[in-house]
């Protein structure tokens, strides 16, 4: 009797748990059994691997074959497997040269004739094969994204034959090595100065992307809301490298192309307003992630904002303030990271107009009330976004800030953010708030009378101190003062449009 034991790796959302695969070649009438919660997928890679070995010139046990996907409670998925198991079968059968296969991880697919196909989550898999310090053996075509990830030791391979060579010495498989450079990996997103007009809102984008705040647009057709919004991915700072290797293991497990251009570019998601539940925050049976998830350290765009169902709206609530999304199923539970920053437009009526007198108050206000209070609650900044005056166009852009100076000053207010308290101003705690962004005596009157005449909860009293403070940090000044609360308080347009539409329609 013989017996091996292989390591590989499962797909369980953005982990990649250790899967022991044990072969075992007994005496008795010739079968091949899988178990260990194998899915269809994974049943049907006996087939795969017994044509792969033969057609490789190896063979194939006439034995009783078992093979253990161990842990037996953790379901198996895909055609990762095949390799392992066939490596599993070619050491248990002595046609391997003996070598200590504990230092190492497969994954791969198997095509009849032994080659080896692309996986989906190789980032993850990477990353916890590094982490316990063993070398990484995948497809090649796999190999540009799992060396991404540093200091991981990986083997690419195209066919199952490669591997008799590398492990007797004849011909040793490289070591995958590659560094990813900021300044080359940077893609070319929309300028801001394509923008024409629209200082103010404008400032705002600025101080949306200064502070990590959400932003909604307030205005009618043409003013050039979505344009403003496209824009502000080109403002952000680049990612870091954690963060970068973040957004490429949630595109890897999705299936979403992975550029080496886009590797720094912060992700810009604009979902359509068709979209369900699901679509945005993940699910299935076999739970995968939204477009939240997607949109990790990045943009979450959300145009014709109430177009969207209410409750499709309200599932957002939590990962706005968690920064992550719990998917719970009856057999299992996954949690995805949802850290987005959410842009949003919309249009002050249903016919898309303030006062075209196609529309009562009572029809603005119901088309309004498609947003709930706690979501809204949630925005950090509402601003008008105005037609456009006379003259506007006989501007030119070259007197408009291009993207790229605007990203400087943004870089370094959050320089400053993350240098104070770690993080950016949006995430301040409410812990936090008195320690960062404490007031004077009298500030702290007026900001409170403020809030008590407007009616704000004390969700939205706690985000006017968040974007003082970011304006406060633009300015590169320590204290909060009065200036900034006041224009914290200007960016309030959709309490004041409800207040006024209340108003109208009570008298």
């Amino acid at each position: 009797m013989s017996l091996s034991c292989i390591y590989s790796r499962a797909r369980i959302g953005l982990e990649s748990p250790l899967v022991t695969v044990e072969v075992h070649l007994a005496n008795g009438l010739p079968a091949f059994n899988i178990v260990g919660l194998p899915e269809t997928s994974v049943k049907e890679s006996k087939d795969r691997v017994r044509s792969a070995i033969i057609n490789c010139g190896y063979e194939f046990p006439a034995k009783r074959i078992t093979i253990n996907l161990a842990p037996a409670d953790l379901p198996k998925e895909g055609g990762r497997f095949d390799l392992p198991i066939a490596v599993g079968i070619l050491a248990a059968s002595g046609q391997l040269p003996a070598v200590d296969l504990s230092k190492y991880e497969f994954a791969g697919e198997l095509a009849l004739s032994g080659e080896l196909r692309a996986i989906v989550g190789e980032i993850p898999v990477a990353i916890a094969s590094c982490q316990n310090d063993r070398t990484l053996i995948i497809p090649m075509e796999n190999i540009e994204q799992a060396s991404w990830v540093k200091d991981a030791k990986i083997h690419g391979i195209n066919h199952l034959t490669q591997l008799f060579a590398h492990f007797a010495g004849q011909q040793l498989l490289p070591l995958v090595t590659e560094q990813i450079l900021i300044e080359e990996t940077v893609e070319k997103v929309l300028d801001i100065s394509d923008v024409m007009g629209q200082p103010l809102a404008k400032r705002a984008l600025e101080i949306t992307a200064s502070g990590g705040h959400n932003l909604l647009f307030i205005g009618p057709p043409g003013t050039g809301k979505t344009m403003l919004a496209s824009r502000l991915a080109g403002i952000l700072p680049a990612m870091t490298e954690e963060e970068a290797l973040q957004v490429a293991a949630i595109q890897s497990i999705s299936n979403q192309d992975i550029s080496r251009k886009s590797w720094f570019t912060r992700p810009f998601r604009a979902p359509h307003h068709t979209a369900s539940s699901a679509a945005l925050v993940g699910g299935g049976s076999q739970p995968k992630p939204g477009e939240i998830t997607l949109a990790h350290n990045g943009v979450l765009f959300l145009d014709e904002l109430p177009e969207f169902e209410r409750k499709v709206l309200d599932v957002l609530r939590e990962p706005m303030e968690s920064g992550e999304v719990t998917i719970s199923r009856a057999m299992q539970k996954q949690c995805f990271p949802a850290r987005f920053q959410l842009i949003a437009a919309m249009n002050p009526s249903p016919t898309g107009f303030y006062n075209d007198n196609r529309s009562t108050p009572e029809q603005v206000l119901r088309y309004l009330s498609r947003l709930s209070g706690p979501f809204l609650d949630r925005i950090d900044i509402q601003i008008e976004v105005a037609r456009l005056p006379r003259g506007t166009w006989a501007e030119t852009s070259e007197t408009n800030e291009t993207s790229a100076t605007v990203q400087k000053r943004v870089r370094a207010c959050r320089a400053i953010q993350l240098q104070r308290q770690g993080k950016s101003n949006a995430h301040i705690g409410s812990s936090e708030l008195k320690q960062f962004c404490a007031l004077s005596t009298e500030d702290n009157e007026f900001l409170e009378l403020a809030v008590e005449k407007l009616g704000l909860s004390t969700r939205a009293h706690h985000k006017i101190l968040k974007i003082a403070r970011t304006l406060a940090d633009m300015e590169e000044v320590k204290d909060i003062s009065h200036k900034h609360i006041v224009e914290a308080l200007s960016y309030r347009a959709m309490d004041r449009l409800l207040r006024h539409l209340t108003s109208a329609v009570t008298c």
